[in-house]
């Protein structure tokens, strides 16, 4: 257990080798699926302007907000996430970008909220934004994306459910019933899974609507906006319809959505939204002051909630631990059982770094035997052994506790790459 006098701050964390192979673990699918997708990797500022945020948040994402006055004298934020820094980038560089663009971003964001289950106040993010494509086409392949990113993660449709709505639909429905405070009834709508009937028949009120009226409205898939029922087919062909389902409870928290909006859920329930996005095609021209236009729509997904989705779903949790075992930190340990013979050694290790191996020995006088301990440790296949013997080599493949011996004559580098490879050729009888 760690020393509490030695603890980072609340809400955020430190990365030991095995949270950051985790980390580059999660890097990967995210990396590989957005490839494969034909998205292109962007970066942004960890520090922006405070005003680019309250200029496009909800009076819920200004209170969370890491701000400070800097040496400057300027009002300065850590992101709290990077879809106003990619609507910043764009407006200013609209002209010269190709259209629509297919963006991703990995990253660190930072939310002063309540460390819990899932949430934490530095975080790493995975976003995916398609700008300059207003047709429900880019909000299929966007959430087509989404799906195949969990399905790279291990899971199945056992697992997860991506729950989307339109918030078009709530727009007439608020134009029918005569609610002109649109955001503030939608923020009924997002928590009215959360909150306790008389709450919400309290909030309700204020809007002469009863729960019952809000909960047909909602119950009714014949509410679905047409671009919504176009997303659905175009998710079908895929062979995605079945990830898919209609919740108009779906809405989102920030004010800025202005089309279809999603979540995915694990189907037992038991943590937070996964992850979540949808359109926002009012974004860019509001930052811009009107400069620049353009219909985008975007995801994101979190990397602490993600790590314990995986940790709770045993074959997601199994190809996990099976990448991380395949990037051992060695390949190869080379053990000095006679000091006299430790330039020899390092002289080999040079080459086996060179050659592109994997490879690595004390750097001071050990015991043999815990010698091959720390070669156990690092992961290495083989542990060669330098003793009296030299220039002839025993091996010890450690796996299979066998072994083999590099004669003098032969060449050390090309001798370890065979046996690397599987070429049981210089085992001993």
């Amino acid at each position: 257990m760690a020393d509490k006098r030695f603890q980072s701050l609340p809400g955020f964390r430190d990365f030991t080798p095995q949270d950051c192979a985790v980390r580059n673990y999660l890097y990967s699918i995210w990396r590989g699926v957005a490839s494969r997708y034909g998205f292109c990797e962007y970066e942004a500022p960890i520090l922006e302007s405070t005003e680019l945020y309250l200029k496009k948040a909800g009076d819920e994402l200004a209170t969370q907000l890491f701000r400070f006055e800097d040496q400057g004298k300027r009002d300065v934020t850590l992101r709290p996430e990077l879809t106003a820094s990619l609507a910043r980038i764009v407006a200013g560089n609209q002209r010269d970008l190709p259209k629509p663009m297919k963006w991703f971003e990995i990253g660190q964001c930072f939310r002063y909220e309540k460390p819990q289950k899932g949430r934490t106040r530095e975080f790493i993010q995975f976003n995916a934004d398609i700008i300059g494509e207003a047709g429900p086409g880019a909000d299929a392949e966007l959430i087509a994306l989404a799906i195949d990113t969990m399905l790279a993660l291990g899971f199945s449709s056992d697992d997860f459910i991506l729950r989307a709505s339109d918030r078009q639909s709530w727009i007439t429905f608020c134009k029918n019933n005569d609610i002109e405070d649109t955001n503030g009834f939608l923020q009924i709508i997002d928590k009215i899974e959360r909150d306790k009937p008389e709450v919400i028949a309290d909030k309700l009120a204020k809007f002469n609507l009863t729960e019952k009226t809000v909960r047909e409205f909602i119950n009714n898939p014949e509410n679905a906006s047409p671009a919504f029922k176009e997303i659905q087919a175009n998710l079908t062909a895929r062979g995605l319809g079945s990830y898919i389902e209609l919740d108009l409870t779906i809405v989102r928290g920030l004010a800025y959505y202005t089309g279809t909006v999603f979540e995915i859920f694990d189907t037992k329930k038991s943590m937070r939204a996964i992850a979540g996005g949808g359109r926002y095609d009012d974004l860019i021209k509001s930052l811009s002051n009107g400069v620049a236009d353009l219909p985008c729509t975007g995801f994101a997904m979190g990397d602490v909630v993600i790590r314990n989705f995986i940790e709770e779903t045993p074959q997601a949790l199994m190809q996990m631990e099976a990448w991380l075992s395949a990037q051992n930190s060695c390949d190869v340990y080379l053990v000095i059982a006679d000091e006299s013979k430790r330039l020899d050694a390092v002289k080999v290790l040079a080459d086996l770094r060179n050659a592109g191996i994997k490879a690595d020995c004390i750097m001071g006088a050990l015991k043999i035997n815990k010698q091959f301990k720390k070669a156990e440790e690092s992961g290495a296949r083989l542990a060669v052994i330098f003793g009296e013997e030299f220039p002839e080599l025993k091996v010890k493949i450690l796996e299979s506790r066998s072994e083999a011996t590099i004669h003098a004559n032969s060449p050390v580098v090309e001798a370890i790459e065979k046996l690397l490879d599987g070429d049981d050729g210089l085992l001993l009888a």
